[in-house]
């Protein structure tokens, strides 16, 4: 059992829905997202989604396109991530931490070796947008074979034929994409995302955890009451670029997973 299975088996117990942060390593520098990556777990994060920049991010909107531009520009690398993962584990043995990002960082550094210091360092699960379910002999099963959990993402466009195979190796929680874009691009529905919730938990007992177009605390509270929790990402990086103190930052998060948590 991974520290993610462990979570919502926790959660399940609790009746408590999760909530999932996303944040970028190293945006806009190692120290300053260092600090932010040690305060979530404090601030009611269940879950942490930690972004591997990429110069080709072609899943993610402005928001997060100009962190991971910062963070590069900042010298952040794949190693410099692993790094901070495993100064967050001195601290925090317990939270889950998902690396979400493409699979151009892992290749070049490869497979086996990215899976052995992903381990070695505490991350629990991966999240990887571009990696189809069709090449999932790649990373996803060998990352399963290591203790990684593979999390893949549903859509809108995920229809009935299609679903059976993203599930099939998919393990730790399924993410579905609340809207059809990129991230930061439109306000989720709870009222469009509850049939497709349920249409996904009909095919599965993984957690479904809904992500995109989250940014208050109410709508927080509205997609995790028709889910198993939520993801806020691009909100989160906004406060984080307006560059003022992390504890304000961490405010805005602990005010998200309140609302997550009210549901």
């Amino acid at each position: 059992m991974t520290r993610i299975d462990a979570k919502f088996a926790d959660l399940r117990t609790r009746g408590k829905k999760a909530f999932v942060a996303y944040m970028m390593a190293g945006d806009p520098d190692v120290a300053r997202s260092m600090e932010i990556l040690r305060g979530l777990p404090a601030a009611g994060v269940d879950v942490i989604e930690l972004g591997v920049p990429f110069t080709d991010p072609m899943a993610d909107g402005p928001t997060i396109q100009l962190a991971g531009q910062r963070a590069l520009e900042a010298g952040m690398t794949l190693t410099k991530t692993l790094a901070m993962v495993r100064e967050f584990r001195e601290s925090d043995a317990q939270t889950p931490i998902v690396l979400m990002g493409y699979y151009n960082p892992i290749y070049n550094r490869g497979v086996a070796k990215f899976l052995t210091d992903a381990k070695a360092a505490g991350v629990d699960g991966l999240i990887i947008v571009d990696l189809p379910p069709e090449e999932d002999a790649e990373l996803c099963i060998p990352a399963q074979q290591a203790g990684l959990n593979f999390i893949r993402l549903a859509t809108p466009t995920t229809d009935n034929k299609r679903l059976p195979k993203v599930l099939q190796n998919t393990s730790g929680f399924v993410y579905y994409v609340s809207i059809t874009g990129i991230t930061g691009s439109a306000e989720a529905s709870a009222v469009d995302v509850a049939p497709e919730v349920a249409r996904i938990k009909a095919a599965t007992d993984l957690p479904v955890i809904v992500g995109f177009g989250i940014k208050t605390p109410d709508t927080a509270e509205h997609i995790a009451a028709v889910a198993d929790g939520c993801v806020v990402g691009s909100a989160i990086v906004a406060e984080a670029a307006k560059g003022g103190p992390v504890t304000e930052v961490l405010d805005f998060v602990r005010r998200l997973a309140e609302g997550a948590h009210r549901a």
